[in-house]
């Protein structure tokens, strides 16, 4: 199980921190990705990083803005936004994968949570 939290409403050149709390069969995640769907659009990746915590990789919209973490005493993910833009408004979701033939596949999905950023 996956449960997001750290949404909300925040100025445009501001900052957020989204969590991603797992719970479960943590032992079979290989890597965890934020991906966000903004309204009208398709989903899109955002950022990855693998279980054990190193690995991190970013899309270039948010890359040198976004930082994605985990706390390896625990089993949460976080993603740190900074100087949001309009553009990154968003419900963004947290996943849980594995290697597949054609990539990662993505079992386990957070409920999303709300990011919108105002001008």
């Amino acid at each position: 199980q996956l449960v997001e939290s750290g949404g909300g409403l925040v100025q445009a050149g501001g900052s957020l921190r989204l969590s991603c709390a797992a719970s479960g069969r943590t032992f079979s995640i290989y890597v965890m990705t934020w991906f966000r769907q903004a309204p009208g659009k398709e989903r899109e990746f955002v950022a990855r990083i693998r279980w054990s915590g190193d690995n991190s990789y970013y899309a270039d919209s948010v890359k040198g803005r976004f930082i994605i973490s985990k706390d390896n005493a625990g089993n949460t993910v976080y993603l740190q936004m900074n100087s949001l833009k309009l553009e990154d408004t968003a419900v963004y979701y947290c996943a849980a994968g594995r290697p597949s033939s054609s990539g990662y596949q993505y079992n386990y999905w957070g409920q999303g949570t709300q990011v919108t950023v105002s001008s």
